[in-house]
């Protein structure tokens, strides 16, 4: 008679369904493992036996065959190991057999029978919600997993304490959430000194998910800007919580179970590949953009950025997902991101002082900000010079407002737009909108179209241009309080647009 477990294969966030067979039948002793499994599954066969053989189970002498089904779905990753322990122990009639029915489960088996955590805990519970299932896993991940409040999620420490939960002897307790992690306070934007012209910028950018791209000589005080931006934001909405959470549990970066409400703030180096930034690898695992999904990805340096990975961005950041395609697969992973880029005027850094430039001044701009191209360049919304500071103002007190009032007036901003957008499905804030619906709420009065035609015309925006200036205007009236986008606000927002850095 044939035993059934229940476990899952991750496919990008999506986790898919497996069910783990077991048939032990007379013929030559032999433990077989089918159903394409890849090396680090094949090894449970090891890792299992032993483990019963540390409980005093011995397997009988006889055909063993776990098939893993569906067949043709690629099986990945040591979380197998406790589904086809089940699956054996039902059936060697150690456990009951309808005892595993309505449940999912995961988990790495040590040597001793110890219960290791494994990564992907909080789609699996997803997984095992939308079935009506319990979630079994190692006691370490259950934190994770019970923060998906429509499961219901035990977690176990031992194989034994499984075995002794399913034959009654002593029930395991359900999982409780782990706490939400609240970092430290982060460094307050009064901090900077001078920069009023860029501290708006990233106020603007923050309010409406706008890409900013900032530019400027050494030490003038960009990655400053960009460190303090985080201070600025607003909170994870519980759903965007558990989505950007997801794709940190299958990265295996959520700290024992606790969930975080601050944004993420990914900055990876320039020396980065196109896997670590996009995603891929052996397991097609997400990359930087996919961890910075609903946050920040800060890219300094940015001209000294692979041209390929630069050239990769183009799409994501357009569409806010990111597909990883494979012989055997294609993975989608979600990467709705805020971009900041951050780059030298050249690569000496120094082409807007005579005293300091190189000797192929003003060729080394073109030759370094070249790296560039047009089209990536015209995706960002704002795009300001950040001039060095002077010594005099160094020694000024600090000025201007906090990050906590600027994150005020950016909470107020968002909550308008999520009341604006609440019956626009994918439309969340005015960096998302577009066609008819950013018609509606973004079309300028008329002296503000006259204003936004003449600069069209003058320096040549393309389309795209000329709706990311809508957009931005968009996000300048709601900072403002207005209802309607005025000349003022358009002329700001295409003052962003149009600056010395590369056009298309």
């Amino acid at each position: 008679m044939i035993a059934r477990a229940y476990t899952v294969a991750f496919e990008g966030v999506e986790a898919r369904h497996v069910e783990v067979q077991c048939a032990v039948t007379p013929g030559v002793p032999a433990f077989s493992l089918v159903g394409l499994p890849d090396k680090a599954v094949s090894e449970a066969r090891d890792r299992v036996r032993t483990a019963l053989t540390s409980m005093a189970i011995a397997l009988p002498s006889k055909r063993i065959t776990v098939n893993l089904s569906p067949a043709d779905l690629p099986k990945e990753g040591s979380h197998f190991d406790l589904p086809i322990a089940l699956a054996l122990l039902a059936a060697l009639d150690i456990i009951p057999k309808d005892a595993i029915e309505g449940t999912t489960s995961l988990g790495e088996l040590s040597l001793d029978g110890t219960l290791m955590p494994v990564i992907g805990a909080l789609p699996a519970a997803m997984a095992a919600a939308e079935e009506d299932r319990t979630l079994l896993c190692p006691k370490a991940s259950g934190a994770e997993a019970a923060w998906v409040g429509a499961a219901h999620v035990i977690g176990a420490a031992t194989l034994a304490d499984v075995v002794r939960h399913y034959t009654g002897q002593s029930p395991l307790a359900p999982a409780e959430p782990g706490e939400v992690t609240t970092p430290p306070l982060g460094r307050d934007l009064r901090d900077v000194k001078g920069q009023e012209r860029a501290k708006r910028a990233l106020e603007i950018a923050a309010a409406g998910r706008h890409h900013l791209m900032m530019l400027g000589t050494p030490g003038s005080g960009k990655s400053m800007l960009a460190a303090r931006l985080p201070g600025i934001l607003p909170q994870l909405s519980a759903r965007e919580a558990l989505e950007t959470s997801m794709i940190h549990s299958l990265a295996g970066l959520l700290d024992e179970g606790g969930i975080s409400r601050t944004r993420p703030f990914r900055e990876p180096h320039h020396t980065a590949s196109m896997a670590a930034i996009v995603g891929g690898g052996r397991r097609a695992s997400p990359g930087e953009i996919s961890l910075a999904h609903n946050g920040v990805l800060f890219m300094d340096e940015f001209p000294e950025f692979s041209r390929t990975v630069l050239e990769t961005l183009r799409q994501p950041i357009e569409t806010g997902e990111v597909m990883i395609a494979r012989a055997n697969a294609h993975v989608t992973y979600p990467c709705r991101f805020m971009l900041i880029a951050a780059a030298n005027p050249c690569k000496c850094g120094y082409l807007s002082d005579p005293a300091r430039a190189c000797a192929r001044a003003p060729a080394c701009g073109d030759d370094y900000l070249g790296r560039i191209s047009g089209p990536l360049m015209d995706r960002f919304d704002l795009r300001i010079e950040v001039p060095p500071v002077a010594f005099s103002d160094l020694d000024l007190p600090s000025s201007g407002d906090s990050s906590a009032e600027v994150a005020g007036r950016v909470a107020e901003a968002q909550a308008v737009q999520a009341a604006r957008y609440a019956e626009a499905p994918g439309t969340h804030l005015n960096s998302d909108a577009e066609g008819a619906v950013l018609a509606q709420v973004a079309t300028p009065d008329a002296e503000g179209r006259a204003l936004l035609t003449r600069m069209s015309e003058r320096f040549g925006l393309s389309a795209r241009g000329y709706h990311r200036v809508l957009r931005v205007a968009r996000t300048i009236a709601d900072l403002d309080g207005s209802d309607e986008v005025r000349r003022p606000h358009v002329a700001e927002a295409a003052s962003y647009r149009i600056t010395n850095a590369k056009e298309t």
